[in-house]
């Protein structure tokens, strides 16, 4: 009786308790009327029915070149109105340290126009011709803002082992693609093989911004927690466990990509910027009788506001030019500046700004709305639906059951084996006390940090059983010797021989697995994760206390004259 009190002293078997409890604790087993048992486990689309959806991710790909001189013709003759003469190009000399395009013109310049472009020097020569030399400026620049003028979407270079990529955030076809450089004296390069290098699609950085600024934005409703996977490098699976097909529709056409506009003449706009200009988005608060949802632009941002603003005569006549917020095409929000704003625009750039909604309860409404989506929705590319569909809550309830059955069929599988093993419940009891602690405390780690559980993750828990089992088996065939305990000292010696084999055993599985967590997407990084998690619980918590509390139990004393009993 003595020996089985001190388990209670010992410091491993009290921490064992505590996380057993506080596992416990977390998960929070409980029954409800009508409900039937309830927990704080969130479990995925195969165990509580819901929708899937399969998002493509819309973009174009390519490797391009064109001529300097006629690129800077393409872009500069559309803006001032007139056409322009080259008159030296250090852009295509190799090597050259400051590279500068000089142009005259008889048209209108005002650097303000072409500043963008790099550093702009205007001056007035003989007659109406005007002089214009704009430095600081390179062909990959021209390229870039050439085809955003002409597609109006963004483009953003690449440098790869094979060139410079361009990733047009837009859909674009080949053929369109190429009529637009041959304006320009370009063309798409082609592969070594002889094939384009033009593809559909987007680069992985740009998967995965848009993968995890998706995740914010669903997760930012409220909702379940909604995983968020990429598959390839043009999709993303999205699943929506305990919501119906019509409902996800609609929450994921939600996000989308922002974009701010200005008024320029009747109901023309001008772009200004996208999304990744915004750096940061307050919380919606109330002041001078109007709520507002401040946020905070970038210094490319809130240069750019500022020059378009004085282009377009905004800061002369702020009510003829609304700013104007777009999420994926559609109108969100739209105000004039402020007579305060417009004045220090003309002095300089403002970072932080308040857009504001009104007084009213439906104002808050639009101002909470407007920060989730400068927060999250500012998507880098535009998303389509290519693929849906639905698991009944019914079949997600019997798949849930069939999932704990297996579990509870496998550990009374185990229970068998050890006991034909040994023949003696001083072994069998700690053994599946053991195993099964381990799974609660594993329970216990998904409600804490709010993991989905599915069929992957069930499997890794399954699986997490019998390497469990296969450990213990280690530990008592090690100390164990014709049915006899040793002596202390050497049960102390035979138990660190055995969890040298245990730590060894451990270490393999969380090698073999880790790439699963890495390279993996989708279910395998679930079961990786899952199973890793179980490994570690194990090894460092559930199997010292075994050898503990087996010690014990099989009454060994300091005189070695120890025995199994009865």
């Amino acid at each position: 009786m003595s020996d089985k009190k001190s388990l209670l002293k010992n410091p491993r078997v009290i921490i064992f308790i505590v996380l057993l409890l506080g596992s416990i604790v977390a998960i929070h087993p409980g029954y409800t009327p009508g409900k039937g048992v309830t927990t704080n486990l969130n479990f995925g689309l195969e165990l509580e029915g819901g929708s899937w959806l399969q998002i493509k991710l819309v973009g174009t790909l390519a490797q391009i070149d064109a001529d300097s001189g006629k690129l800077v013709s393409g872009i500069v003759e559309p803006i001032i109105g007139a056409p322009i003469q080259i008159t030296s190009n250090s852009l295509d000399v190799g090597g050259a340290t400051n590279q500068s395009v000089t142009f005259t013109t008889s048209g209108t310049v005002n650097s303000s126009q072409l500043d963008y472009l790099g550093t702009v020097n205007v001056d007035k020569l003989s007659g109406n011709t005007t002089q214009v030399t704009i430095s600081d400026i390179s062909k990959q620049s021209l390229i870039v803002s050439y085809l955003s003028r002409a597609l109006d979407a963004e483009v953003v270079p690449t440098s790869t082992q094979n060139g410079v990529t361009y990733e047009i955030r837009t859909s674009v076809t080949e053929q369109k693609l190429e009529s637009l450089l041959e304006k320009v004296g370009g063309s798409i390069h082609k592969n070594e093989d002889g094939t384009s290098t033009y593809k559909e699609g987007v680069t992985t950085a740009t998967r995965d911004l848009t993968k995890n600024i998706l995740s914010d934005k669903l997760n930012s409703l409220g909702l379940k927690d909604i995983p968020v996977r990429t598959v390839g490098d043009q999709y993303i699976l999205v699943d929506f466990a305990g919501i119906d097909l019509a409902t996800a529709k609609e929450i994921a056409e939600k996000p989308g990509k922002f974009e701010i506009r200005i008024q320029t003449t009747g109901n023309e706009t001008e772009h200004v910027l996208y999304g990744q200009s915004v750096v940061s988005v307050g919380i919606p608060t109330y002041h001078d009788q109007q709520w507002h949802t401040p946020f905070t632009l970038n210094d490319e941002g809130a240069r750019t506001l500022q020059k378009v603003a004085l282009q377009t005569g905004a800061i002369d006549n702020p009510e003829s030019h609304y700013l104007i917020m777009y999420l994926d095409g559609v109108k969100i929000y739209g105000a004039p500046l402020s007579s305060s704003a417009a004045e220090k625009l003309r002095e300089s750039p403002i970072y932080s700004w308040e857009a504001s909604t009104g007084s009213d309860d439906a104002a808050k409404a639009e101002a909470t709305a407007l920060q989730v989506h400068l927060r999250a929705g500012a998507l880098p590319v535009n998303v389509e639906l290519v693929g849906s569909g639905h698991v009944d809550a019914g079949l997600g309830a019997q798949f849930k059951t069939a999932a704990l059955i297996t579990g509870f069929i496998s550990l009374i599988g185990v229970a068998a084996v050890v006991y034909f093993k040994y023949r003696r419940p001083e072994i069998l009891i700690p053994m599946v006390g053991t195993s099964t602690s381990e799974v609660i405390m594993l329970l216990g780690v998904a409600a804490i940090i709010g993991w989905q559980l599915d069929l992957a993750s069930i499997a890794a828990i399954i699986a997490t059983i019998g390497t469990g089992i296969d450990h213990l088996v280690i530990i008592t065939d090690e100390v164990l010797h014709e049915g006899k305990l040793p002596p202390s000292k050497v049960f102390k010696s035979r138990v660190g021989k055995a969890f040298a084999i245990v730590l060894g055993a451990a270490s393999t599985n969380v090698i073999a697995l880790s790439p699963l967590v890495v390279m993996g997407f989708g279910t395998l990084k679930g079961f990786a994760i899952t199973a890793i998690i179980g490994v570690f619980i194990g090894v460092i918590f559930a199997r010292p206390v075994y050898a503990v509390v087996i010690k014990e139990l099989l009454h060994v004393d300091e005189n070695g004259s120890a025995s199994i009993t009865e």
